[in-house]
């Protein structure tokens, strides 16, 4: 594939004729059901529909992809073949064809990758929603990965943009302030089209965070541009072929206390979080020690909005009604303004029930994420959210819930038994409030 469509009109058009198709499909299962008492519940029925969606945003790349990405953390909203197949979004996209990989090379770095490597592998080890990765090494030996960022990226998400919220306009009550939620997205597409941004950003983060353990990149600046992005090369294998090695159980608690012990360490230091917790982003290496990559998307919260954020936790440990109302008025959740006062209620006691089965690991002292009851307890609690067209809390939830979902996925995927005495230190340091207290299961 040689170019992608990057108008509006050709995009919608693609993302239209996907959504008739799998649209007609699930409605001709519902009729039937509606009919007959019987309906095609198979996996292969939804796994089919999520390989339909899936080769059409292929197409797309870019903003669509992405979208295909958030499918594949989903955990109860859509049917589980979904997530499994969109899970290809995170490293398994189709490559670019290798002429057209030599000629952005060519335009980017002023020569052919043959002239600018020592060794150069025109086939894509990794590609994604905005750009494949190729191995290669350095004059000096080092070895690197090369990222390539797919033509017409950056453009499409305009478009991609335009059509999305044309669509949620028809969606979202009148009057809700849709931009601010859109222009937030937009912002965070466009940053991780610019691959000095991420260089940076890798720059920042290995600083501050590559240790003995964690194995953080390091930016080649000289070879690298806002759509060719260098590194130094880790070794390692992603999430799902971990799991095919079938890892000990003490195994994969050690890689899950790494990923966990990472993100705390985040909120311990503050400043920029790592915000596209997939597993695309990490690297299991075979001496023990995580790697975190791809630091395309990453988030700075306002102080306000993330102290308030962080205080749900303890606040829904003790569940202290008063105080979990008082946080969702300030995060936006709930208004109490509102004419009808029951609808606010609704979302009050949902999302209280909600924080308070999400807080659950940090009751004890060791977690178990091994757990299919706490499993079916996140897929039952995404599966009851509240419907409606009003668009509901701070705009920087989008990314906030990103990672805090993403690493919960994450770990109960690996089955992984976490320490978390560490962490809770950290966020009572944090918010200078005691965890002990907090020990008693609290009933939903």
């Amino acid at each position: 594939m040689s170019d992608f469509p990057s108008s509006r009109f050709e995009r919608g058009k693609i993302i239209a004729k996907t959504g008739l198709k799998v649209g007609t499909n699930y409605a001709q299962r519902y009729i039937k059901k509606k009919v007959t008492g019987k309906a095609d519940d198979s996996k292969e029925f939804h796994k089919t529909n999520a390989n339909e969606v899936f080769k059409e945003f292929t197409k797309l790349r870019g903003t669509a992809l992405k979208i295909a990405q958030g499918m594949s953390m989903d955990n109860g909203f859509l049917p589980e073949e979904f997530a499994e197949v969109m899970s290809q979004a995170q490293y398994s996209v189709p490559p670019i064809n290798k002429a057209l990989v030599r000629s952005i090379i060519k335009r980017e770095l002023g020569d052919y990758p043959e002239k600018i490597f020592n060794k150069f592998e025109p086939e894509a080890f990794a590609a994604a929603s905005i750009g494949q990765v190729h191995r290669a090494e350095l004059k000096d030996g080092r070895k690197v990965a090369v990222k390539i960022q797919y033509p017409n990226v950056r453009e499409t998400i305009n478009s991609d943009m335009a059509v999305a919220k044309s669509l949620a306009k028809r969606i979202i009550k009148k009057g809700s302030d849709i931009d601010t939620y859109f222009n937030e997205i937009k912002k965070t597409l466009l940053e991780e089209t610019d691959y000095i941004h991420e260089g940076s950003q890798i720059d920042q983060f290995r600083k501050r965070f590559g240790s003995d353990t964690i194995i953080i990149p390091e930016w080649i600046q000289e070879f690298s541009t806002e759509k060719v992005l260098t590194m130094t090369f880790v070794e390692g294998r992603h999430l799902g072929d971990f799991l095919k090695e079938n890892p000990s159980q003490e195994e994969r608690n050690h890689f899950g206390q790494l990923i966990w012990d990472f993100f705390h360490e985040e909120i311990r230091v503050g400043g920029y979080v790592h915000a596209d917790t997939h597993p695309g982003n990490f690297l299991f290496t075979h001496d023990g020690k995580l790697g975190v990559i791809d630091f395309g998307c990453v988030k700075l919260f306002p102080d306000v909005f993330f102290r308030n954020y962080l205080k749900l936790l303890p606040t829904h440990l003790a569940n202290d009604q008063e105080a979990i109302r008082e946080l969702y008025i300030k995060l936006d959740v709930i208004n109490p303004n509102a004419k009808v006062q029951e609808r606010e209620l609704e979302y009050y006691n949902f999302a209280r029930n909600y924080g308070i089965m999400f807080s659950k690991p940090y009751r004890y002292d060791t977690f178990n994420f091994d757990s299919q009851e706490y499993d079916a307890e996140i897929r039952h609690f995404t599966k009851e959210a509240p419907l409606s067209n009003e668009l509901r809390g701070s705009k920087h939830f989008l990314y906030t819930s990103r990672v805090h979902t993403g690493l919960y996925s994450i770990l109960i995927k690996m089955g992984a038994q976490i320490n978390t005495l560490w962490a809770k230190e950290v966020l009572s340091e944090l918010l200078d409030m005691e965890f002990e207290q907090y020990k008693v299961p609290v009933e939903v």
